[in-house]
């Protein structure tokens, strides 16, 4: 900070630096929160959405008559080139602050009114020719932008997790149609159950993520409804009659969604159901994803001493003492993720539950919260698709083989000589060693032929 500039808040006076588009706000949100080392510039649609509200807020305020063509054109335009993706260095803040928001809320004010201020000929910190309060922020309060900000935010960011989603389904189909021909033994507890083929189970991976892209979508739909106008508290005092209806309409036409203004303001400022209802279906897509890597990590165990099924890419030597060792670090990378998201959704409850009156002062914490899970999510699928589901080959010979030892396949025996016979013969097979088959023709219980089609392992893979 060779070069500063002075400016001024409630709390007196403070350096910032002098070609720092931010103000004294910013500075203090710098000098308080040395936190999580996230930034606000971490995550560019963030300050994407911000650029919205700003731009959404200044347009209605100029069709109202309360801000001038001169201001509502400087501040129409720093807020259109924060959207195109200019100044997002100018966003420093941690993620993780006090104050419901304020530093993140003054943080775009300050960077929008000291951009303004050059478009109009004026140097930065001269607020008496555009305010980051009086202009910027005009009938607005950090209760309503904020959370009005990063809700779009989530919005945005959940259209390439969504994205992300659907290509790693694409990937398990494609595995699930080259194995549909390849007979394995289905397990329960772990324990040997009847056949299937490795294509059902990876079709049934696919099918089981599918329910987590509708249910994304069905809960993406409950941020679409903002607060804008509500200002501090929900009254909407400071802005003027009809500014909430035009905010909103403005959001609307600027970003093509379809948000809708809360029904009650007052509700709404205080109210988080919404991001503890998204930030559940993050934790439920993590679940699913996080069982499946454990299937997979299971299924590759060996490679003589395991289960031997799959076969996962090599991506990195396993040991630093064993020779030859090599594990399946994708799959145990994405089940660290999972943890993280299921601790990040369970942070996002606390923080919930701790709101208070007319204000839920928690909301940095849930926003930083589900932006790391979003990204985390997107990043680790698109990992285990590239570096593992698309490489992954089986076993054909091997999963036959355990197939036809297998004591499981009695249970197809159960329809002809019953539960009781069935159990019997499964039971003498694991104590002498020898094969269903055989101990089934031994006892005289069915002939060859009727044996030989009950048992056929193709026929034991849907209703027979």
């Amino acid at each position: 900070m060779d070069k500063y500039r002075i400016e001024s808040d409630l709390l007196g006076e403070l350096r910032v630096p002098a070609e720092a588009y931010y103000g004294v706000q910013t500075q203090r949100g710098i000098d308080n929160y040395k936190v999580s080392n996230l930034k606000m510039s971490d995550f560019p649609e963030y300050i994407i959405a911000m650029g919205y509200i700003k731009l959404a807020a200044v347009e209605a305020n100029h069709e109202l008559g309360v801000i001038n063509d001169e201001i509502y054109k400087a501040i129409a335009q720093a807020c259109r080139e924060i959207i195109d993706g200019k100044m997002h260095d100018q966003f420093p803040t941690d993620m993780v602050q006090g104050g419901a928001g304020t530093t993140v809320n003054m943080n775009a004010n300050e960077v929008i009114a000291n951009r303004a201020l050059e478009i109009m000929g004026h140097q930065r910190g001269e607020y008496q020719y555009c305010s980051p309060n009086d202009h910027v922020n005009c009938a607005q309060s950090t209760n309503d932008a904020y959370p009005s900000a990063f809700r779009y935010a989530f919005i945005r960011m959940n259209r390439g997790l969504e994205n992300e989603l659907k290509n790693l389904i694409a990937a398990l189909r494609k595995k699930g149609d080259e194995f549909n021909d390849s007979i394995k033994m289905g397990r329960t507890q772990l324990q040997d159950a009847v056949p299937m083929t490795s294509g059902q189970e990876f079709h049934a991976f696919a099918n089981n993520l599918e329910e987590e892209v509708a249910n994304l979508e069905r809960n993406v739909r409950l941020l679409y409804e903002i607060n804008m106008g509500g200002t501090a508290i929900g009254t909407g005092l400071n802005a003027v009659a009809g500014y909430a209806e035009l905010c909103i309409k403005k959001m609307c036409e600027l970003t093509g969604e379809p948000f809708q203004l809360a029904s009650d303001l007052v509700e709404a400022t205080p109210d988080t159901g919404a991001y503890v209802s998204y930030s559940a279906s993050l934790k439920r897509l993590a679940v699913k994803l996080s069982k499946m890597c454990n299937d997979l990590r299971l299924m590759a165990s060996g490679p003589r001493c395991g289960l031997h099924e799959i076969n996962l890419p090599p991506m990195a030597p396993g040991s630093s003492i064993m020779p030859g060792k090599v594990n399946p670090v994708i799959p145990e990378v994405t089940n660290q993720v999972c943890f993280k998201v299921i601790g990040n959704d369970t942070a996002v409850t606390f923080a919930a539950e701790a709101g208070q009156l007319q204000l839920n002062v928690m909301e940095p914490i849930i926003t930083e919260c589900i932006f790391e899970s979003i990204t985390w999510l997107q990043n680790v699928m698109k990992i285990l698709r590239e570096k593992c589901i698309d490489g992954i080959t089986i076993n054909r010979e091997h999963n036959l083989e355990t197939v036809k030892h297998s004591i499981g396949i009695v249970t197809a025996l159960n329809p002809v000589i019953g539960y009781k016979a069935s159990t019997k013969i499964a039971k003498e097979a694991l104590e002498t060693g020898k094969s269903v088959y055989n101990l089934v023709l031994e006892h005289g219980l069915l002939s060859k032929e009727q044996l030989d089609d009950l048992l056929d392992p193709a026929h034991m893979l849907a209703a027979h």
